[in-house]
C-alpha cells in the first residue's frame, strides 16, 4: 500500500490509540519515531528515518484492526513490525548488491540484540524483592514433569495455593515486562 491510503480519520484513531490526551499521544509518537530510527540505526541501516517512518506509516494502515484486537502497550506492536520492516530491508539490500546477507553481519545483529535483552531482564531482576527474584528463577528452571514438580514445591515453600503462585508470576512477569520495556527503549535513545 501507498501513504495516499493513509487518511486523516486513521491518523486520529492512530494518536488516540497512543493516549486519550491529544498532547501526550503527540510526545508519544515522537518518542516512538526516536525509538525507532535507534532500532535501525543499531542495525546499520543508511534509511533509518525513512524505515521509522514505513513502520509508523504500517501500522497507521492497521488502525483500525489495532484498536479492536491488539492488548497491551503499543510500542511493542511497533518493534514487532519494525522487525519486518528491516528483514525486508535486508532482502533488498540483497538483490541490489547482489548475493545473500553475510551470516556473519545477521548473526552479530541477532547476537547483539539477545545481549542488550538479557542485561535489560538482568538490571530489572535486580531491582526485584530477592525473595521475588528467587521465585521467578526457580519458576522457570526444568522441563516437563520436573517443571511441574518444581512448581509444587515453590508454591509450599513460600506457602502459596498454586493458582495463588500462578497469580503471583503473572504479576511479577508483567513487572519486568514492563521495566524491560522501559530498558530497551533507554537503550535505543543511546
Amino acid at each position: 500500500m501507498s501513504e495516499s491510503h493513509l487518511t486523516a480519520e486513521s491518523f486520529e484513531l492512530f494518536l488516540s490509540w497512543l493516549s486519550a490526551d491529544r498532547e501526550q499521544a503527540g510526545l508519544e509518537h515522537e518518542a516512538i519515531r526516536r525509538r525507532l530510527i535507534a532500532f535501525f540505526d543499531c542495525r546499520k541501516c543508511a534509511a533509518s528515518e525513512d524505515l521509522a517512518d514505513e513502520t509508523i506509516n504500517r501500522v497507521i494502515r492497521q488502525i483500525h484492526s489495532l484498536t479492536a484486537t491488539f492488548d497491551g502497550e503499543p510500542a511493542r506492536y511497533f518493534y514487532t513490525i519494525a522487525h519486518y520492516v528491516y528483514l525486508e530491508y535486508l532482502k533488498k539490500q540483497v538483490k541490489r548488491d547482489g548475493g545473500p546477507v553475510p551470516e556473519t553481519l545477521a548473526a552479530a545483529g541477532e547476537e547483539k540484540e539477545k545481549e542488550v535483552k538479557f542485561d535489560c531482564l538482568d538490571r530489572c531482576l535486580q531491582k526485584l524483592a530477592p525473595e521475588d527474584r528467587e521465585l521467578v528463577i526457580q519458576y522457570y528452571q526444568e522441563d516437563k514433569q520436573a517443571k511441574i514438580d518444581r512448581r509444587k514445591a515453590l508454591a509450599e515453600k513460600f506457602g502459596y495455593s498454586p493458582n495463588a503462585l500462578r497469580i503471583r508470576m503473572h504479576r511479577l512477569r508483567a513487572e519486568l515486562y514492563g521495566c524491560v520495556l522501559d530498558c530497551l527503549g533507554r537503550q535505543d535513545k543511546r
